[in-house]
């Protein structure tokens, strides 16, 4: 019923160990021209820069662990690790941009000298290490909201890059440096904002709420319009992980259908293939739960 993404799963990690590698380099190279030209922005962009390569070394940590087989221990697998990881990068990602922030405002009352070519230099090698990432990141950004998390680490600092070039031209163009801060500023809440947007899905999916794709009372429907059903309670819809929702109901069928309980299983399942794992207890109509709810206990 659900579809497996693990056969791309060997390309997959050469691409997230050669971004962690760049991304490495980068930041290396982004801290050293930060403290020469004194650019607060590009510092910043560095540290961002530093957990894109933290949230791409856990993202590909992950994927391993993801893959595991299930267990007496862990009956669900360990596929759920995705989205803890995604959880632990959109929330590494919300310190960075109230630290930034913090730093930004500081800079603004005591101002410092920059030096705007070494910016713009360092931000453009960024950009292109940027561009690097997110072409080895993005097919597989879309299977994965742990690879997401780190993708969209990725943008971040991509626009964190632009925005310290744009600095850098002002500095050198006008000697404003008051644009590094600014800069800064419009980085950190661009990296806010971005993390506050992701964040209820990962939440969401941690908690066992309805997938957001999927309408539950349609489910509920489904079920109900197969011949010799009368009623359906009991129901929980939820990610168990990335991409794979699962169904557990009661179903209670007409006396006169009991005999085909079995059969009409099966066109239930039939019916909700589309969703990755279904578990349903049968119920005959003269013996089923009362007064019980349809969604929950």
């Amino acid at each position: 019923m659900g579809h497996n993404h693990t056969h791309h799963a060997p390309a997959d990690d050469r691409n997230l160990l050669w971004a962690i590698a760049v991304n490495l380099l980068l930041t290396v190279a982004q801290i050293i021209g930060g403290i020469l030209s004194g650019s607060l922005a590009l510092v910043a962009d560095a540290i961002h820069n530093l957990s894109d390569a933290a949230a791409l070394v856990i993202a590909f940590v992950a994927r391993k662990i993801s893959r595991r087989p299930a267990s007496i221990d862990m009956p669900f697998g360990y596929a759920r690790i995705e989205t803890v990881a995604a959880l632990i990068n959109y929330t590494s990602l919300l310190i960075i941009g109230l630290y930034l922030a913090y730093e930004a405002v500081w800079r603004f009352f005591e101002p410092q000298p920059v030096v705007g070519w070494m910016m713009v230099i360092v931000a453009g090698i960024a950009l292109l290490v940027d561009a690097i990432t997110a072409a080895l990141t993005y097919t597989m950004s879309k299977d994965s909201v742990n690879i997401r998390a780190a993708f969209l680490h990725n943008l971040a600092d991509a626009a964190g890059s632009i925005a310290v070039i744009v600095a850098g031209v002002l500095i050198l163009v006008f000697g404003w440096t008051l644009a590094d801060p600014i800069i800064t500023l419009m980085i950190a809440g661009y990296i806010l904002w971005m993390s506050f947007n992701e964040l209820p899905a990962v939440a969401r999916t941690l908690m066992l709420a309805r997938p957001a794709a999927i309408d539950a009372q349609s489910v509920v429907d489904r079920i109900k319009d197969i011949d010799g059903v009368t009623d359906v309670h009991h129901a929980y819809i939820w990610d168990f992980a990335d991409h794979k929702a699962a169904l557990s109901a009661h179903v209670v069928v007409l006396g006169d259908d009991w005999p085909r309980a079995d059969h009409i299983k099966a066109q239930i399942k039939s019916a909700l293939s589309d969703l990755h794992l279904v578990t349903l207890e049968m119920e005959c109509a003269a013996h089923a739960c009362t007064d019980a709810p349809t969604f929950g206990a």
